[in-house]
């Protein structure tokens, strides 16, 4: 105890300021891929380097011990590509930490298309039409929005509808929506190479997954087979919804200040759809 008093009795104010600083880059570090793939990774990348080091200290493995050593600044170039998704994630909210001063206008107009989306989608799962709606939050879709067709236009649910029917040049595709406009339609999105166990889950689906995992996206899915809703966001998907639990799923997505911070919520929707409605998706 006299030993922790006297570390203290030393400590500085910009040595308080140095270690808080540490610890908030750590912490925000952690947080930022929370609930993704890349804490998997992560861990998987402390454990292996505290077994070799631990390894190489008690045996005294002088090889081993230089090719730990020299095979760190190989680690630290290879995180930046590891993590990416997670980097230009961050970097992206950091730079439209500018936009914090009209997000309650974004929000008012995200809310209004937020409740055409979700009657839209209750009218395409009634008509057995399949559909593909992303919602652009903080990182850009710019990219996706060239490989489609470029659309300026008023959130409604009769555009939406005209859209995704079956006869419609631009049904095959993803509509990209920015705050209340649909940008564009017919977008193409990448894959998730995640295993999708389910057989029901399609291509829609695929892609659905996985532009949540590369951005902050938020999609929702209207299955052509099953007229079964679908939400996905961080690389997760709560389906079996009806349009008033899409609505409020949307708005509490869309709304929160730190999406991170939500993974658990999403995860426990995840379990609570998945038991309570899972002999539901199997007659489906």
């Amino acid at each position: 105890m006299s030993e922790i008093l006297w570390v203290l009795s030393r400590l500085r104010p910009t040595d308080i300021v140095d270690i808080f600083l540490v610890a908030a880059i750590l912490y925000a570090v952690l947080q930022l891929i929370k609930g993704t793939q890349a804490i998997q990774l992560l861990r998987g990348v402390i454990i292996l380097i505290f077994l070799a080091v631990l390894l190489g200290s008690i045996l005294r493995l002088t090889a081993f011990s230089w090719l730990i050593g020299n095979a760190v600044p190989a680690l630290l170039v290879a995180i930046p590509v590891i993590f990416q998704p997670e980097l230009r994630r961050a970097l992206e909210r950091l730079g439209r930490a500018g936009g914090l001063i009209d997000r309650p206008m974004r929000e008012a107009a995200a809310n209004r298309a937020i409740i055409q989306v979700a009657r839209a989608c209750r009218m395409l799962a009634e008509a057995g039409h399949g559909a593909l709606i992303v919602l652009e939050r903080n990182t850009g879709l710019e990219d996706y929005v060239d490989t489609g067709v470029r659309v300026d236009a008023q959130v409604s649910s009769e555009i939406l509808l005209t859209i995704f029917f079956p006869s419609t040049a631009l049904h095959d595709g993803a509509v990209i929506i920015r705050e209340d406009r649909i940008i564009a339609a017919a977008a193409l999105l990448p894959l998730s190479d995640t295993a999708v166990a389910d057989r029901h889950l399609g291509t829609r689906h695929r892609a659905a997954l996985g532009i949540s995992e590369q951005t902050d996206a938020i999609v929702v899915v209207v299955s052509e087979e099953t007229g079964i809703i679908s939400v996905a966001h961080n690389g997760r998907m709560v389906r079996h919804l009806d349009e008033n639990r899409l609505r409020s799923i949307l708005q509490k997505l869309y709304h929160s200040y730190t999406p991170l911070d939500l993974s658990s919520w999403f995860q426990q929707r995840v379990r609570v759809q998945s038991t309570a409605e899972g002999s539901e998706e199997l007659q489906a």
